[in-house]
């Protein structure tokens, strides 16, 4: 029989190692997944990953079950991806500006680019990576956790530690700012 989340929370608490190892390969690829959308690389991805499950174990006597553990564990994910962007050295490593000369270019990492150029020569979610790189940190992990992930407002809003109105307007002005830097592109297509 499995074992709840809250089971095994309980038994880590008690220094059950493999307790906390079940836990962490219950949401280690959800964990591994939020990262990577959030900061686009690997060897980043993986410190977040590592550093989350760091924090976990070590704030874990301290978890009081007042929320699910998931919740709890992706509270402590957004948190670290948040913090780990602010302090990067390189914080955005391609970004798309808003300089727009003509209907069709655009600058993209101060290269200008033709717009049917750019469609023929590189994928558009390249594009789209490198415009979700200009957001800011709060409504680009809000986007990621809505529109990569799959969550509610209500459960973003648990994980971010904020309210669900909060989180409405951080993804409007997500969603906003990417039509903005993505005009050129749409444009182009249609």
């Amino acid at each position: 029989m499995k074992l709840t989340d809250s089971e095994l929370v309980l038994q880590a608490k008690q220094g059950s190692e493999s307790a906390f190892e079940e836990l962490v390969y219950r949401y280690d690829r959800s964990v591994l997944s939020i990262a990577l959308k959030y900061v686009r690389s690997e060897d980043e991805a993986k410190d977040i990953y590592q550093e989350v499950f760091i924090r976990v174990y070590r704030g874990l006597k301290k978890f009081e079950m007042r929320s699910e553990f998931s919740t709890w564990l992706f509270r402590i994910t957004t948190n670290v991806c948040l913090s780990h962007k602010s302090r990067s050295k390189d914080n955005l490593k391609v970004s798309l500006n808003n300089t727009v000369d003509d209907e069709n270019e655009f600058e993209l990492a101060d290269e200008k680019f033709n717009a049917n150029e750019m469609i023929d020569s590189v994928d558009i979610n390249d594009l789209v990576n490198a415009a979700l790189e200009t957001l800011n940190p709060k409504q680009r992990m809000t986007f990621v956790l809505k529109h990569y992930e799959g969550y509610k407002i209500r459960e973003i809003a648990e994980m971010m530690n904020c309210k669900e109105g909060t989180i409405k307007k951080y993804l409007f002005d997500a969603i906003r700012n990417l039509r903005k830097k993505l005009k050129p592109v749409y444009d182009t297509v249609e």
